[in-house]
């Protein structure tokens, strides 16, 4: 009975599996985004290696030929910026290790002494800042002087010559055919990171607005809060990927890099989650049960609740605004204005409200401090930008 229940569940998994592939292979085929850019950045790194193996290995017959489709496949990097600079640290390495196991075996005599001298100094050596994350290539080229058979000076000179072809043709497939760009994606992890804000301040809004304190949903809610706070983390990676893709590339005269507009993006966005994160913690505290986090009552709930709805209005029209496909959105940004100075009068009627309702416990003044310090600084961030 359980082995029947461990297939069932696997052919399950075999499914949805399935049918996640198969969804990534359709978004692929069917429009732009991250699936299709992986989808090209493979077929040319298959390219890179077909063009090296077809001039060493094929026309020019090299002895090692293996070594240049192997640097041109892991040289179609991400970016173009990074297939150089890891260009010249992998073929650095290759030729530091290959040179001292060279030298050492044509001293010694003996392969297998040669490696218990060399293969130590050039793992060392491999963690050199210079050669970055390429330094473990200089064991790798010293293993390839030592196990492959009779070592001479020519061998050793071909193998670091295929290595730079291959080094060549990585990086050439990489900055003339379609190189990357990844303002699309950063794009798209902005608005992912603002459209799960507003989905998170309008649920705790409802929430407040219902006078409902269930424990279960509003841990819920500071788990997507959390949460949230990465896919800023993320929005910020992707601004600095995106700018670094443009270095070096063809195509940086047709697609122009993400301006202030994207920094300050992330500034706000960064204000929302802690405001988020705060708010979702404090009303978790309060329906914990024990007593020790006062509740606040409609009076302020409700006033508290339309500064989150505004917070969440101003968030998506700033969005529009901003990352409109055909640049910034007139209308929306007028729009942004008016909920902005909206979201201003709310911040006013709400901190009206907590100072007439302030109770003279300490417990229940942290706590309406808290909600008012929090809608401040979120009030401050989204009028400034």
């Amino acid at each position: 009975m359980r082995g029947t229940r461990g297939i069932r569940w696997a052919v399950l998994v075999a499914r949805r599996r399935g049918r996640a592939a198969g969804e990534t292979v359709r978004r692929a085929w069917e429009e732009p985004g991250r699936e299709r850019d992986l989808a090209v950045q493979a077929v040319k790194a298959a390219l890179a290696a077909c063009v090296a193996w077809a001039v060493a290995g094929w026309w020019l017959q090299a002895p090692m030929a293996f070594v240049a489709p192997w640097v041109a496949v892991v040289l179609v990097e991400s970016t173009v910026y990074r297939s150089i600079a890891h260009g010249l640290q992998q073929v650095a390495a290759i030729a530091v290790g290959t040179v001292v196991a060279t030298g050492v075996v044509l001293m010694i005599g003996s392969p297998l002494g040669a490696m218990c001298l060399v293969l130590p100094a050039v793992v060392l050596l491999g963690n050199w800042r210079r050669l970055g994350s390429q330094g473990i290539y200089a064991a790798t080229g010293a293993l390839f002087v030592l196990t492959a058979g009779p070592v001479t000076v020519a061998a050793s000179a071909a193998r670091i010559a295929e290595a730079v072809f291959g080094a060549v043709v990585g990086i050439a497939v990489n900055a003339l055919i379609r190189p990357p760009v990844y303002l699309r994606s950063t794009r798209a992890a902005l608005e992912d990171a603002a459209c799960e804000a507003r989905q998170i301040l309008d649920a705790v809004a409802d929430r407040l607005a219902a006078d409902d304190w269930d424990a279960r949903v509003a841990g819920s809610l500071h788990e997507r809060a959390l949460r949230l706070c990465r896919l800023v983390d993320q929005a910020r990676a992707a601004v600095g990927w995106s700018r670094e893709s443009l270095r070096a590339n063809l195509r940086r005269g047709v697609v122009s890099p993400p301006g202030q507009g994207y920094d300050d993006a992330v500034t706000v966005l960064d204000y929302v989650a802690v405001h988020t994160t705060g708010v979702t913690r404090l009303v978790l505290e309060a329906c914990d049960g024990d007593g020790k986090k006062p509740r606040p009552g409609p009076h302020i709930t409700k006033p508290y609740a339309e500064f989150l709805y505004c917070s969440a209005r101003a968030i998506r029209f700033y969005t529009r605004s901003r990352f409109a496909p055909a640049g910034q959105d007139v209308e929306a940004g007028r729009e942004l204005r008016e909920v902005v100075e909206e979201l201003v009068r709310s911040l006013d009627d709400l901190r009206q409200r907590l100072h007439e309702a302030m109770p003279a416990d300490p417990d229940g003044l942290a706590t309406y401090g808290t909600l008012l310090t929090q809608a401040r600084r979120l009030t401050e961030q989204l009028v400034r930008h």
